[in-house]
């Protein structure tokens, strides 16, 4: 069996409005939706759908939501097999350790040692496994800032597979509130707190940026870590000035190195300090306190 891939590119703004629109369209199907990004200072992302068996159909279908939006898109196929690629990629992966965090798949729990933080993952639909370097120096990070501080408090903006939640909720014993704009993500997150037994202390929420009451509800925090990207991680350094508690700590990732100082400089300006900047593969993980 076989799966097609109909796909196209657009900048973020567009691609946003494309991916809810399309979610609308064919939420009944349960057709899998994608935006990834390619090229971040070009400003492409790919937004895909994979269809079932008419492909034909669903790309008339497709071509008709674009045209609702007053766009129209070259439209490319990509013929797949009928395979778990998720589930694939994780068995041919190795367990990541991280400071005291080991991280692994289910292929891999007789590799865990005495001593070590065991997070299993399974990663899902949701981006996060601990394999990517900027997670694994987020896991670095929050095991040092944690021990140092004892948040009480502690919220995991965009939390994918929510592998940094569970590493604080794990490590301190404190609640912590995971959200994300997909709601495949949250899914997920809410799969593997309960996989890791700390679905008492993970609490997990869709929710875009801060636009949610459960922001308000839960702040302030002692511990805000977030692992997006660079220019979304500057627009939102006023609101995490509004939601950290004096003297909290944020740990941010997803930055390449060349991007660091405009980061600190966006976080700088809200009144934070930089602590320390952890470098690990061409990416940076950054703590500052406010």
């Amino acid at each position: 069996m076989t799966q097609t891939r109909l796909y196209f590119t657009a900048g973020k703004i567009e691609a946003d409005h494309i991916f809810a629109a399309l979610g609308a369209a064919f939420d009944d199907e349960g057709l899998p939706i994608a935006v990834l990004e390619v090229d971040e200072d070009r400003d492409i992302h790919e937004v895909s759908l994979y269809a079932g068996d008419d492909v034909d159909a669903v790309e008339a279908r497709l071509r008709d939501v674009l045209a609702g939006l007053s766009l129209s898109k070259p439209i490319a196929r990509e013929t797949l097999p009928d395979i778990d690629w998720v589930a694939r990629s994780l068995e041919g992966l190795k367990p990541v350790r991280a400071g005291r965090f080991f991280v692994h798949g289910a292929h891999d729990r007789r590799k865990r040692h005495s001593g070590e933080i065991a997070i299993e993952i399974e990663a899902g639909l949701a981006f996060g496994t601990g394999h990517h370097g900027t997670t694994a120096g987020c896991l670095e990070m929050l095991e040092q800032v944690v021990r140092r501080e004892h948040p009480r408090n502690a919220l995991d903006l965009g939390t994918g597979s929510a592998v940094l939640a569970i590493a604080v909720a794990r490590l301190a014993h404190i609640p912590v509130l995971a959200t994300d704009i997909d709601p495949v993500a949250v899914k997920v997150a809410a799969a593997n707190a309960r996989l890791n037994h700390v679905k008492g202390l993970v609490e997990t929420v869709t929710a875009p940026g801060f636009h949610h009451p459960i922001f308000a509800a839960r702040a302030p925090f002692d511990l805000i870590v977030a692992n997006i990207l660079a220019r979304p991680l500057m627009r939102l350094a006023p609101q995490m000035a509004e939601y950290i508690a004096l003297g909290g700590s944020i740990v941010l990732s997803g930055i390449l190195e060349r991007q660091r100082d405009a980061v600190i400089a966006a976080y700088v300006g809200q009144k934070f300090r930089h602590i320390r900047t952890l470098h690990r593969e061409g990416w940076v993980t950054i703590h500052l306190k406010r």
